[in-house]
């Protein structure tokens, strides 16, 4: 995961801690140094990004910031109330800090990862459960799933963990014994009832048990499954699972559905192959649908590549979950399907048609839940380490997958089952489709609908209030582009000491490329730091197209340029350091590292709907914007690329291509939005609208003019829409908390923008974030006086002027590739 929270930057660990307190007076005079930074020491040249805490009660003092000035360190930067300091420093440097009275601690700063619980977040399953209308809507309780009947066929399910202990939320525990060799004769199915522990030798059930209805017991809620009110029951086949040892599963659900209320059936396993509507399997899954069982399968972990789909997902009647990263992208493991596959078969007289494609995506990428002691969850040791803390490392495991993705989407179901109760399997389908959330980039046949959102699907469920007019699945588009993409892998071995023709990656442009993405990823010190790298990209005449140096590098390590119409012939890839006084009044250098990268190149080979584009400015990015789904032409097949973006045109394209959460209130206060567009305008309007806005805590990502109304026909200014594209990123503290010079990166400097004062005060940091993300562009002016020796370089950003279709399509593509490398 690229996005992480930094240390310098938000460091909670002491927030428990009374400021007015004395704590960081230490007892003795040695200065604590963290291990890893220990390490590094040893092993690493430097120079190294740490954390200093002074011996203070409140922000560093004046001779804590004069020691570090005679230490002659330059790069830094100190919190507002605790008494710490990030810095820059040599190892001569650190060494004297640990000499000082001044000083309590050193340590490296390290990435922090997100855990779990940033998955029931992200899905919006926190916010419902918390929400009071559902509660009242659920006689006064929270949603939880309770009474809901959940069998878990996988592995088995470890009845002693307490997250899921036998006997209570785990209501009954089966271990299956179909194995045939210890068989004599044809007898009836045999399994054993009220085993407390059937997950002996994988770990893999009780895991997708935990995700599905933990109590989060052992953390203190903080692992949480997602309906912690359902009743499971485990049906375990072992760690090597044959097909019937997953037909003894369903055939036990089936068997058991009134004794325990079993609605749903989640399978966390698969085949490959063509789908078989006749396989016993499928004929299984079609059994229990038809007794109102909701039935989940695992997409598969053999992506990227099309045609990889589980079979038994293919299935008409199931829902097939893909594995998405917590930031809103597919994970690159997930199968897809296969696009424009799929047919009609008839089974016991009726008539079913199928699509190969999974029908949601769902968070599986470094998902904590539930650990038993197996061969399996001792593989992830360290990765446990990294990501869980100490005291909870005995109860719980970090495991990837659809695996993982599957049981998230079953609890979701459970939550909508007990909203209500009356949904038929075909509802709940068809319910989590409907209020999914768009997923840019991608086509249905990789990721469904797109992201769950359990928010919106318990509201639906509650209110049956219209969702899914939104959604592009059920769209069908004006214009049509058809690409390919191929993709080049590259590294350059960066020293900020050489010549810039050493940190450099040459290669070829051919001839009619629509568009060239160039990133790499400036990871710094252990992959933990971020490095203050600016990645050049030099065509054959010497122009130059520049990722520029965010001020955020130490929390987003990709740099990405994007140029639309390439130039033939031979281009080079540049890496160049930081250097004077691009951030801070100090002298500052990028570090070395062996720094990776990918050239991907794209060619459109045609398109439809976008008569009026051809010779124009835009022409590539817009049909760069088209393939992906970020904007559209009109129903009369033109795009008109010239005409004023016109503000409900900007919250539809951020609904369709900026991963917006849908948003349906039972009544609407925006009155002047045409019926047709109310879905469009209350999603972009919404608290927590943004897909990376994890909590869903932030403003919309367009706001209502200040007497209410949406304002449909206005049109977009620059200011207006870089608030808007760096909102759909999550970015409003980053935004909200600059109060500096608004600059922009001009080659090897920052150029300082000249109609900053056009610019309100609390929309300062989104301008600056949009320049620094290449989102919007500042406009430069060069002067030169008659004896200068050298020229002088203005920069304006033009904050009132309008924005254009032609300009959006251009904004919204590098949008697309700040989103990715979010």
């Amino acid at each position: 995961m690229r996005k992480i929270l930094c240390a310098l930057l938000t460091m909670t660990l002491l927030l428990s801690i009374s400021l007015s307190s004395n704590y960081f007076v230490k007892a003795s005079s040695q200065v604590i140094l963290d291990d890893q930074l220990q390490e590094v020491l040893f092993t690493e040249s430097g120079p190294f990004e740490v954390i200093v805490t002074f011996n203070a009660t409140g922000a560093p003092t004046n001779n804590q910031m004069q020691l570090l000035k005679d230490l002659g360190i330059k790069i830094g930067t100190t919190m507002k109330s605790l008494p710490m300091a990030g810095i820059v420093a040599t190892k001569a440097q650190i060494e004297k800090l640990t000499e000082s009275d001044e000083v309590f601690s050193i340590y490296l700063n390290k990435r922090l990862e997100y855990v779990n619980d940033i998955s029931t977040a992200v899905t919006g399953v926190d916010k419902l459960r918390t929400d009071d209308q559902f509660r009242k809507q659920n006689g006064g309780l929270p949603v939880t799933g309770k009474g809901v009947g959940i069998v878990v066929n996988d592995s088995g399910v470890d009845g002693t963990h307490k997250d899921i202990e036998y006997g209570r939320n785990l209501v009954q525990n089966v271990l299956g014994t179909t194995n045939l060799s210890s068989i004599t004769g044809i007898v009836p199915v045999s399994y054993t009832e009220g085993v407390i522990n059937t997950d002996t030798n994988s770990g893999h059930g009780t895991h997708v048990a935990g995700t599905v209805g933990g109590t989060g017991a052992m953390s203190a809620g903080k692992h949480e499954g997602v309906a912690p009110g359902a009743d499971l029951i485990g049906y375990g086949s072992g760690g090597a699972l044959l097909v019937l040892d997953s037909l003894g599963g369903f055939d036990y659900a089936i068997t058991h559905q009134e004794e325990y209320n079993i609605r749903i059936i989640t399978n966390s396993w698969g085949s490959s192959g063509d789908f078989d509507p006749y396989d016993p399997v499928n004929i299984a899954s079609k059994a229990a649908f038809d007794r109102g069982i909701v039935v989940l399968f695992a997409a598969g972990n053999e992506g990227p590549g099309e045609n990889t789909h589980n079979p038994y997902a293919k299935a008409p009647w199931v829902i097939s979950v893909a594995a998405g990263e917590k930031s809103g992208k597919l994970a690159d493991f997930s199968s897809r399907g296969t696009k424009g596959v799929g047919g009609t078969f008839t089974l016991n007289g009726q008539e079913w048609t199928w699509e190969d494609r999974p029908t949601i995506t769902a968070p599986g990428v470094d998902i904590i839940s539930t650990k038993t002691v197996s061969p399996l969850t001792l593989l992830s040791a360290d990765v446990d380490a990294a990501m869980i803390e100490t005291a909870y490392l005995p109860y719980y495991t970090v495991m990837s997958g659809t695996s993982m993705a599957t049981p998230h989407v079953a609890g979701i179901v459970a939550l909508l089952l007990e909203a209500n109760p009356l949904l038929s399997p075909s509802d709940v389908k068809e319910l989590l489709q409907k209020t999914a959330t768009n997923m840019p980039g991608y086509e249905s046949w990789e990721v469904g609908a797109g992201y769950v959102n359990a928010y919106a699907a318990v509201d639906k469920a509650f209110s049956n209030r219209p969702y899914g007019e939104t959604v592009n699945l059920y769209e069908n588009f004006n214009s049509e582009v058809e690409s390919e993409t191929t993709q080049q892998d590259f590294s350059i071995d960066y020293n900020p000491v050489t010549l810039v023709s050493d940190n450099a990656h040459v290669f070829t442009v051919t001839e009619g490329l629509s568009s060239l993405v160039a990133k790499v990823n400036g990871e710094g010190i252990l992959s933990q730091t971020g490095n203050s790298i600016n990645l050049v990209l030099v065509a054959p005449d010497g122009t130059e197209y520049s990722s520029g140096i965010s001020l955020l590098f130490p929390l987003y390590y990709d740099r990405t340029v994007s140029v639309n119409n390439p130039m033939p012939g031979t281009w080079k890839a540049e890496l160049r350091g930081l250097r004077g006084e691009e951030i801070n009044p100090t002298d500052g250098i990028a570090l070395p590292e062996v720094v990776n990268g990918t050239l991907k190149f794209s060619r459109v080979s045609g398109y439809t709907g976008l008569d009026d584009i051809e010779g124009h400015e835009a022409s590539e990015a817009i049909k760069m914007a088209v393939s992906e789904r970020l904007l559209d032409g009109y129903q009369n097949g033109t795009f008109k690329p010239d005409q004023q973006l016109k503000r409900i045109e900007l919250a539809k394209y951020l609904v369709m291509g900026a991963e917006i959460r849908q948003y349906l209130p039972e009544n609407t206060t925006l009155l002047d939005v045409e019926s047709h567009n109310v879905a469009y305008a209350e999603a972009v309007t919404a608290r927590g609208a943004a897909f990376k806005d994890i909590r869903q805590v932030f403003d919309g990502v367009m706001k209502a003019k200040e007497d209410g109304t949406f304002a449909s026909e206005d049109s977009v200014t620059r200011t207006e829409l870089a608030y808007s594209l760096v909102q759909a990123l999550g970015l409003q503290e980053e935004a909200t908390s600059f109060s500096g010079v608004l600059t922009v990166q001009y080659g090897e400097e920052r150029v300082v923008i000249k109609d900053a004062d056009q610019i309100p005060t609390e929309l300062k940091g989104y301008v600056q974030l949009a320049l620094d993300l290449n989102i919007l562009n500042a406009y430069f002016e060069i002067t030169q006086g008659t004896y200068e020796l050298t020229p002088t370089v203005y920069a304006t950003f033009a904050p009132s002027q309008t924005v254009t279709r032609g300009d959006f399509a251009v904004a919204i593509s590098r949008y697309y590739h700040a989103f990715l490398t979010q």
